[in-house]
């Protein structure tokens, strides 16, 4: 009858442990586990020690075991996260950046040869307004518009294509 008693008190301990755990860890994939391993280490405890309030050593037992699940979890997180981490860019971003160069490419080649020739001398090759337009015979001001002009019609080329170069990092 003793031992009838003392297995429906470990019962409600583990009833109640996993309610705990579910409740507080927001984990239910972790709560028999933790509730098992509690019942188990109380069990254990019992045998050696007189336990003054199972539940409250049910419950501080299964808190220190989600923490050592957290610790366990994190740690092994960041392991698997060093071992993917790459400086290389991803598939995405190369497939993306390759179209947005191909539609660049095809933008500049409609473009009128004046405007191109600006727009590459200033943002490819970096000269500045004052020295295209001593060699092309415009102004500064007019340097600049037609840079203004090309960029424009780049970043309509772009959002008719539907590529956004501002969300990539």
């Amino acid at each position: 009858m003793a031992d009838v008693k003392r297995a429906d008190e470990w019962d409600a301990v583990q009833t109640a442990v996993l309610r705990y755990v579910r409740g507080r860890s927001g984990r239910p994939d972790i709560a028999d586990d933790v509730a098992q391993e509690t019942v188990a280490r109380l069990v254990e405890l019992s045998a050696t020690q007189q336990i003054s309030s199972l539940f409250a050593l049910a419950f501080r037992v299964a808190d220190n075991l989600i923490i050592d699940m957290h610790r366990r979890e994190r740690r092994l997180s960041d392991e698997v996260d060093a071992d993917w981490q790459s400086d290389a860019p991803s598939l995405d971003r190369i497939l993306d950046s390759r179209r947005a160069i191909a539609i660049f490419h095809r933008c500049l080649r409609r473009m009128p040869p004046l405007r191109r020739e600006v727009l590459i001398r200033r943002r490819l090759n970096q000269e500045s307004c004052r020295a295209i337009g001593e060699d092309l015979s415009l102004s500064a001001k007019a340097v600049e518009k037609h840079i203004t002009r090309g960029m424009i019609d780049l970043r309509k080329a772009l959002e008719q294509a539907g590529v956004d170069l501002m969300g990539q990092d």
